[in-house]
């Protein structure tokens, strides 16, 4: 199967590296062709100039963008997904949008005979390289027993989710959980720390006990390692994920207390740290809070 790959950022570059791994043909493009290039070269895939080339040519098209701006980019336009979009050929979006990005593009891909879905994921990029993501399917049954063959390269669990734009939405439902339990996992390593307890005893017992989860697990390097933390997630793309979050909240008037409240607090921490630490840089400021003596 000839899978592309646009976008190949970590989470994109990792997911090529599990489709290569896997078997499939890839063909790789990124805005940046440099990048692209250098993870062809490690993979023997092939790369193309424009996101319409990987749509003329590929079985499944897989885009993993930062932000709106980028997805609308890569699928619109002379040089977009949807200008080389043909009969057979199944658009599969992976990025963390809002539900309305993917359902913009339907009417352009059905009238080319195309399949779409939105897929976003659930997983590190460790998961990613591995292909034991967790993945998000909104779109027909039909299109995504046409991708299945691709995204079964990049999962152990599929899920369909119901028609186009629902995995789009339960993944910022997914994203409100993960975040929710960074701010819980700070705060608590930051309590067990003031009452004289190391740290990583404190963190064992969290994945032990109740409270563990694969996110806690996977994340111990970074609560560990606050300045030599590997950037898993960026306070920057928190905090975008948080807004959408919020927009999407708003306009189905969801109450959204506690994700309000870890707005803020990543925002804090950015103005502290920057934009590109690993959001769990947030218990490292939370400790600087409590050395200050601010404890609200």
């Amino acid at each position: 199967m000839k899978v592309a790959v646009v976008g190949t950022g970590r989470m994109g570059s990792a997911m090529a590296r599990s489709l290569a791994r896997e078997g499939s043909d890839c063909i790789l493009q990124n805005r940046t062709s440099e990048r692209a290039e250098v993870l062809a070269g490690e993979l023997g895939a092939r790369t193309v100039l424009t996101p319409a080339e990987a749509a003329a040519e590929a079985d499944v098209v897989i885009t993993m963008l930062e932000n709106q701006e980028a997805v609308e980019a890569a699928w619109t336009g002379p040089d977009g997904l949807l200008s080389g979009a043909r009969q057979g050929v199944v658009l599969v979006d992976s990025s963390t949008v809002p539900p309305s990005v993917i359902k913009s593009f339907a009417a352009a891909a059905q009238a080319a005979g195309a399949g779409i879905l939105d897929a976003p994921v659930s997983g590190s990029v460790p998961l990613a390289e591995t292909g034991k993501l967790t993945i998000m399917v909104g779109g027909s049954a039909e299109d995504l027993e046409r991708a299945r063959p691709a995204l079964e390269q990049l999962a152990t669990t599929i899920f369909h989710i119901g028609p186009l734009g629902t995995a789009a939405a339960l993944k910022l439902a997914v994203n409100t959980l993960i975040f929710a339990i960074n701010q819980s996992v700070s705060e608590a390593l930051v309590l067990a720390e003031r009452a004289g307890i190391p740290r990583e005893v404190a963190y064992d017992v969290f994945a032990a006990g109740a409270a563990g989860s694969p996110f806690i697990g996977y994340k111990k390097p970074s609560f560990m390692d606050p300045d030599g933390a590997p950037v898993t997630f960026s306070l920057d793309l928190t905090a975008k994920d948080l807004r959408l979050i919020l927009e999407l909240a708003d306009s189905l008037g969801a109450p959204m207390p506690q994700t309000r409240v870890n707005q803020e607090i990543v925002r804090a921490a950015t103005a502290q740290f920057g934009p590109d630490r690993d959001t769990s840089i947030v218990a490292e400021h939370l400790r600087t809070k409590a050395e200050e003596g601010v404890t609200a």
